[in-house]
């Protein structure tokens, strides 16, 4: 088995978790993976994640043209200003689930940490994540939101859409999606309820024990935030 049909392989079975699991209903989200000539590999427009064809997989050049497979997702635009930000990135995972995109419609989040440490994992896997204004699903002007982040996050969250995650690679970006989720979906269950997150010193000491890279002023700023408002206020483990 060639290293491209592995990874096209490797792109249906999470594809096929994540809509089992009710994290990508219908046809939404889009998964891509960064080839090493430059080109990509992405799941096509209007196909939902849970019935890929391998073989039907869209194959971009390093321009971006289509070389082969069906014609690709509309997000085209966002994939790749992740990708000119994340040098490092070699997977992106952009999903509508229901818990994160609820967050992303709350009045008091905070645009430069969406949410609060509630858990170590979430700092762990997804860091800080960003929310980006709303623009049309496939609208070129988001590339130019992401690039204005230069890169500071892995993670963030298109208002009233979804999150976007990149990753060092796929398993990597499909774990820290699931983390979003699963915290924000804290989150909402702990609104109103004034819960303890971590301390600053909590917070630093994981930037200091897995090598941590935050935002700068977001490892401050993310363990400032002590608790849940009311309305109207990336590493892997081993």
């Amino acid at each position: 088995m060639s290293e491209e049909t592995r990874l096209r392989e490797e792109i249906c079975t999470y594809g096929r978790s994540l809509f089992e699991r009710g994290l990508t209903p219908g046809s939404s989200g889009n998964i891509s993976l960064r080839l090493d000539d430059g080109g990509w590999l992405v799941t096509p427009t209007n196909a939902s994640l849970g019935f890929l064809d391998p073989a039907r997989i869209s194959r971009l050049d390093a321009g971006g043209n289509l070389v082969s497979g069906d014609k690709p997702t509309k997000e085209i635009p966002l994939h790749a200003a992740l990708y000119d930000s994340r040098v490092e990135a070699r997977a992106i995972v952009h999903l509508h689930s229901t818990h994160a995109v609820a967050v992303s419609m709350l009045p008091e989040i905070d645009p430069r940490a969406v949410l609060p440490p509630l858990t170590p994992y979430y700092l762990m896997r997804a860091g800080a994540t960003a929310l980006v204004p709303y623009f049309r699903p496939g609208d070129p002007a988001v590339a130019d939101a992401i690039r204005g982040l230069a890169g500071r996050y892995a993670s963030v969250l298109l208002a009233n859409h979804g999150p976007v995650v990149a990753g060092s690679s796929l398993e990597n970006a499909v774990f820290a999606t699931e983390e979003l989720e699963e915290t924000a979906k804290l989150y909402l269950l702990l609104r109103n309820l004034n819960p303890r997150t971590l301390s600053p010193q909590q917070v630093q000491d994981l930037v200091s024990h897995f090598g941590l890279t935050l935002p700068e002023g977001q490892a401050e700023g993310q363990a400032e935030r002590q608790d849940c408002p009311s309305s109207g206020e990336g590493h892997r483990n081993g």
